[in-house]
């Protein structure tokens, strides 16, 4: 374990950082060590940044990076191999499968989940035309629901509700409560049995 400038008030009781785990790296211009909440645990090959708030609860796979100025709520699961690319905000009770991409500037609300290689991104025209735009993230709003594989492309939103089918391509915003399938993706109807708020991510006793 590799642990930067930390004291008992930046790591929470509880919480486990495991050998081969870095947790507050430096980066130029950072301003302040990493702060990670109680009854956390933080698997061997993460590497979090400085300028990062993890909140009680989360666990993170082996081999996740969080870059800086992103703030992740409680009871969120981080899965291997994860990349958070940084400037990004999490809310509470979310789950990222092993392999998740989020890029700068990604915005997640509460009870949301991941699906396992899923990729957003902010990028329209990569080292293109860059004087024409600005890099804008996806947003995914409470309950929303990604599946594997799928690809989020820059500034869409999802609505609170909605699901991405595993595979779809997202190149329009998807309206809450709704469902998005195929490349690109379609809008279809929800159906009944799946308009509910997730269930919230147990914390593993």
């Amino acid at each position: 374990m590799r642990v930067s400038e930390l004291t008992s008030d930046h790591i929470g009781a509880g919480t486990t950082v495991e050998d081969g785990a870095v947790v507050g790296e430096r980066y130029a211009g950072w301003s302040r060590p990493a702060e990670i909440g109680a009854a956390c645990r933080i698997r061997r090959g993460t590497v979090i940044f400085a300028d990062v708030v993890i909140g009680d609860g989360t666990v993170t796979g082996i081999g996740a990076v969080i870059r800086e100025q992103t703030s992740i709520g409680a009871d969120c699961l981080i899965g291997t191999g994860t990349i958070i690319e940084g400037h990004t905000e999490i809310g509470d009770q979310v789950i990222l499968q092993s392999g998740v991409f989020l890029p700068s500037g990604t915005r997640i609300g509460s009870r949301v989940f991941v699906g396992p290689r899923a990729v957003l991104t902010n990028d329209r025209y990569p080292l293109r035309r860059r004087t024409e735009y600005t890099p804008v993230a996806p947003v995914l709003d409470d309950d929303v629901t990604i599946g594997a594989n799928a690809t989020l492309l820059p500034g869409v939103r999802i609505g609170a509700g909605a699901m991405v089918a595993a595979g779809a391509v997202v190149t329009a915003d998807v309206p809450p409560w709704s469902m998005a399938v195929g490349i690109p993706a379609r809008i279809r109807e929800l159906p009944a049995a799946l308009r509910e708020p997730n269930q919230p991510r147990r914390r593993p006793a």
